[in-house]
C-alpha cells in the first residue's frame, strides 16, 4: 500500500510542479499585459495618443512575454515643443521566471522618430534593450543598451552609426527630489561613432570613444511647458554636475569635469577642468576648418605650451587647464577659443 502511495505521488508531482509554474506564468503575464495597459492610459491621460495592434503573450516556461504589434505614439499638446511621433513595428516587453523584479523591453524592427519638425528618422540596430526594476524604491532607474545602432532620414541622405552604446539612468522619487540630493544621475558609454559624412567635421568623422557621468541637481519644478521648466529650475538653483568626461576624437584626447547651469539668458554657463592630449594637433585642425580664427588657435598654443609639463618627444602634446564658459564663450585661462551658438529654447 505504501509502495503504491509513494509511485502515486512520485507520479503527480511533476504534473503539480508544471501547474504551478504554468499558474505562475499566467500571472506574471497578466501583470504584464496589465501594466501595458495601464501605461497607455498614463500616457493617454497626458496627452499622448498610443495605437498598437491585438497583444499576446508567450514565452512559458522560462518568461512571461508581451508582443505588442505595430505600436505607435504621438503628441501634440502643449506639453512639449512641436508634434512628436514615434513608431515601431513592434515591442516586447518580457519578464524571466527566475528573475522576476526585472522588466526587459526591446523594439522589433526599425523604429520611426519624427519630432519638432524635423525629418523622419529611422533607427536600426543589431540588438537594443532596455532594462527597468519593478521593485519598489526610492529611484526609478533605466538600463540601456544597443549595439550596430544606425541613424538616418527616410530620405536616406546621410546616416549615422554607433558600435556599441550603455547607458543607465535613475530619476529620484517626488519624495526626494526636493533639491536635498540629485535629482537625476546618469551615465553613458559609446563606442565606434561615425558622425555623417555630408558634414565637415573639424577632427574627422570617426569618434573612437565618449564616457559621461554625472548629476542633475536642484529640485525638477512640475512644469509641462518645456521653457517655463528652465527657468523654474534655474531660478530653484538648478545644475549640471559633470563627474567625468572622457572623449576620444582624431588628435584629441579629453578627460575633463565641470559644473553648468543656466544664465539669465537661459544660456550655459559654468567652469571645469580639462586634460587635453594632442592640443597642438587639434588646435590646428580646428584654425584650418574655420572653427577658430588662427589667431586664437595661436594664442591658445602658446599658452598651453607654457604651462604644459614637458614629454617625450614622440609623445602628443598635453596639459592640465582649466575652462570657462560664459555668455556663450568656452575659454581656457581667460583665452576665448570658441563662441558656442546660441540655444534657441521654444515660445511659450
Amino acid at each position: 500500500m505504501k509502495r503504491r502511495k509513494y509511485r502515486v505521488i512520485a507520479i503527480a508531482l511533476p504534473f503539480l510542479l508544471v501547474a504551478g509554474d504554468l499558474a505562475y506564468w499566467r500571472i506574471a503575464a497578466e501583470r504584464l499585459r496589465d501594466g501595458f495597459r495601464n501605461w497607455a492610459s498614463a500616457q493617454a491621460a497626458q496627452g499622448w495618443r498610443v495605437a498598437s495592434g491585438p497583444v499576446s503573450i508567450g514565452g512559458w516556461p522560462r518568461a512571461a512575454i508581451l508582443a505588442v504589434p505595430n505600436i505607435s505614439l504621438h503628441h501634440s499638446g502643449s506639453a512639449v515643443p512641436g508634434d512628436v511621433e514615434v513608431a515601431s513595428a513592434g515591442v516586447t516587453l518580457s519578464m524571466s521566471m527566475f528573475s522576476p523584479a526585472n522588466l526587459r523591453i526591446s523594439m522589433a524592427g526599425p523604429a520611426h522618430l519624427r519630432a519638432v519638425g524635423s525629418p523622419d528618422l529611422v533607427l536600426s540596430s543589431a540588438e537594443n534593450w532596455a532594462l527597468v526594476p519593478l521593485s519598489e524604491s526610492g529611484f526609478g532607474m533605466i538600463d540601456l543598451h544597443t549595439s550596430g545602432l544606425r541613424v538616418e532620414p527616410a530620405t536616406g541622405a546621410w546616416h549615422a552609426t554607433v558600435g556599441l552604446l550603455n547607458a543607465r539612468a535613475s530619476i529620484a522619487d517626488e519624495a526626494k527630489a526636493d533639491g536635498s540630493g540629485p535629482a537625476a544621475t546618469f551615465s553613458v558609454g559609446a563606442e565606434a561613432i561615425a558622425l555623417p559624412a555630408a558634414i565637415k567635421w573639424p577632427l574627422g568623422t570617426n569618434i573612437s570613444s565618449l564616457s559621461l557621468d554625472g548629476a542633475l541637481n536642484g529640485p525638477l519644478p512640475a512644469i509641462r511647458d518645456i521653457t517655463s521648466w528652465a527657468e523654474a529650475w534655474r531660478d530653484g538653483g538648478g545644475s549640471l554636475a559633470i563627474t567625468h568626461l572622457a572623449l576620444g576624437w582624431g588628435p584629441l584626447g579629453l578627460t575633463s569635469s565641470a559644473t553648468l547651469a543656466l544664465d539669465d539668458q537661459l544660456q550655459p554657463m559654468g567652469s571645469g577642468s580639462g586634460r587635453i592630449v594632442g592640443y597642438a594637433a587639434t588646435l590646428d585642425r580646428l584654425a584650418a576648418a574655420g572653427t577658430l580664427t588662427k589667431s586664437a588657435a595661436t594664442a591658445a598654443k602658446a599658452v598651453l605650451s607654457l604651462i604644459a609639463g614637458t614629454g617625450e618627444s614622440d609623445e602628443p602634446s598635453a596639459v592640465d587647464v582649466p575652462l570657462t564658459l560664459q555668455y556663450r564663450t568656452l575659454s581656457m585661462r581667460q583665452v576665448p577659443l570658441v563662441r558656442l551658438p546660441e540655444l534657441d529654447w521654444p515660445a511659450r
